[in-house]
């Protein structure tokens, strides 16, 4: 997942709203769940569902009683076994980090076309794009004063490199834009460090994509940022920067929390900071590549498509586990799913694996180009791009008469705890048809430790719980067959002002 597009899908509040509720119940759940939210430990598979029991039963309505069987099959299916999650761990073991522009990720669209049709889903092929190529190379900063010391980094994906010799300058920390505009004539010359702390993704991100461009109009050579995660763990997370025509481009890397704190410390001694930068990082031409798809063909109505998916790039510097392999493998397991158990509705279920969402989004914009003929068969667009956590249920963007649909359509869910659904859904590979009128969805799940090792080395299988993996199958299962099966279709079209 990249770039300020999305809010966070839930809060650490909601987590701990949750954990007080739960000390109503028995101790021992209340341990786990303790245990859980820490990471130290997966909730058991019985301490991860609502208690049916705990709730009065609710009346199914009409649609319900129409698909409580079918859905009831989805879920036991997708619950049975792990294959989602060991498909998964295969898929990013095998390739490793798969940025768009690498033979990696090539590979591993060779592999997901030729798996997709050894599991029978149908019209399998890829569709091209072209993607930017942006290479790392081999990096360092090191602490020159007041002391020697290596400081781990990660350089900015889009970033330019250093000259051969490194960049030595004296640095300049400072706490956000505004202290950087006070300070401006300082930074000439120099590394602006912006130690800014968490404060949510959206808004801290904002340093990371943009603090190039405002250390570079403050004169400075470098720039450096506090790595943009929640957790402090010495642990530093990359992701996408950009440059503008206003200002000289100077290269950017991410440092870890701990470090960034350090120097700051330093600066407020009185000391004088000085760091040596070194980055090969360069960006080549565009590279061919292409998204990766496989269908269950509609019976009645196959040229309607509801299209289900994630991205199948991942930074260069982590498995790309949770962040997208997840949500490629989980569309393209309920599409599984619905073929194994010979269930084949009204309209087409896509599941797409679209290329280049961390750095470019040329995926989407290439799968918009190619279907903006028929954008209008396009039912629902549902992607999964915030982790693979517990789900909690769908954020959804449409008509108003679509939302009550699709509320009817998650209380299906109900016995797994996924049947929340919240206004506002989408993702950045889905956006470009989105904003054309396709009624938009997105998982939405516990995210609670998404920011601990997004776009980290971090970002590996044994983070996601195959019970919780098997959950958000269930979740897209379940709603991609209903609203592709449905006698009327979902209702075309984003929401007005008022529905917002």
């Amino acid at each position: 997942m990249e770039g300020p597009r999305t809010s966070e899908r839930r809060t650490r509040a909601a987590a701990g709203a949750r954990a007080t509720a739960a000390c109503a119940t028995a101790p021992l759940a209340v341990a786990l769940l303790a245990v859980a939210l820490l990471g130290l430990a997966p909730l058991p598979a019985g301490a991860q569902q609502r208690s049916d029991s705990a709730a009065a039963p609710v009346q199914d309505t009409p649609l319900q009683a129409r698909y409580r069987a079918v859905a009831d099959r989805l879920i036991d299916s997708a619950l049975a076994d792990s294959s989602a999650w060991l498909k998964m761990a295969r898929l990013v073991d095998t390739f490793g980090p798969r940025l768009a522009g690498s033979e990696a990720l090539e590979r591993a669209h060779d592999w997901i076309l030729e798996e997709m049709r050894r599991d029978g889903l149908e019209n399998v092929h890829p569709e091209p794009a072209m993607v930017p190529h942006w290479v790392r190379g081999n990096e360092s900063a090191e602490l020159v004063e007041p002391r020697r010391a290596p400081l781990p980094m990660l350089g900015l994906g889009g970033s330019i490199g250093t000259p051969r010799r490194g960049i030595t300058a004296e640095v300049l920390v400072v706490g956000d834009f505004d202290e950087l505009a006070r300070r401006a004539a300082e930074a000439r010359g120099k590394i602006v460090l912006f130690d800014v702390p968490w404060r949510g993704y959206g808004r801290t991100v904002q340093y990371r994509v943009n603090g190039a461009i405002a250390a570079a109009r403050a004169g400075a050579v470098a720039a450096l940022l506090r790595s943009v995660g929640e957790l402090p763990l010495r642990i530093v997370h990359t992701g996408v920067m950009r440059y503008d025509s206003t200002a000289t481009r100077i290269p950017i890397a991410a440092v870890t929390a701990e470090d960034a704190a350090m120097l700051h410390r330093m600066q407020e001694r009185g000391e004088r900071v000085v760091v040596t930068l070194r980055m090969e990082a360069r960006t080549l031409p565009d590279s061919p590549s292409r998204n990766v798809m496989g269908e269950v063909t509609g019976s009645e109505r196959p040229e309607e498509v509801v299209v289900i998916g994630g991205h199948t790039d991942s930074w260069d510097v982590g498995l790309g586990a949770m962040d997208d392999a997840g949500g490629v493998v989980m569309a393209w397991e309920a599409v599984r799913l619905m073929q194994r158990l010979g269930l084949r509705p009204r309209r087409t279920v896509r599941a797409v694996g679209w290329v280049n969402e961390e750095n470019g989004t040329r995926g989407g914009l290439a799968y918009r180009d190619a279907h903006r003929d028929h954008l209008r068969e396009h039912v629902l667009a549902f992607e999964s791009d915030g982790g693979v956590f517990r789900p909690t249920g769908v954020g959804f963007s449409g008509t108003d008469s679509a939302m009550a649909i699709v509320r009817q359509v998650a209380g299906l869910l109900r016995r797994i705890g996924a049947d929340e659904v919240t206004r506002g859904g989408g993702g950045v590979d889905i956006g470009p048809i989105t904003q054309l009128g396709v009624p938009s969805m997105s998982l939405n799940s516990e995210g609670i430790r998404y920011f601990w090792y997004h776009h980290s080395p971090a970002d590996t299988p044994d983070k996601i719980d195959p019970r919780e993996m098997a959950e958000c199958v269930a979740v897209m299962a379940v709603m991609a067959y209903v609203l592709a099966d449905m006698p009327e279709r979902l209702p075309w079209g984003i929401p007005s002002e008022g529905e917002r």
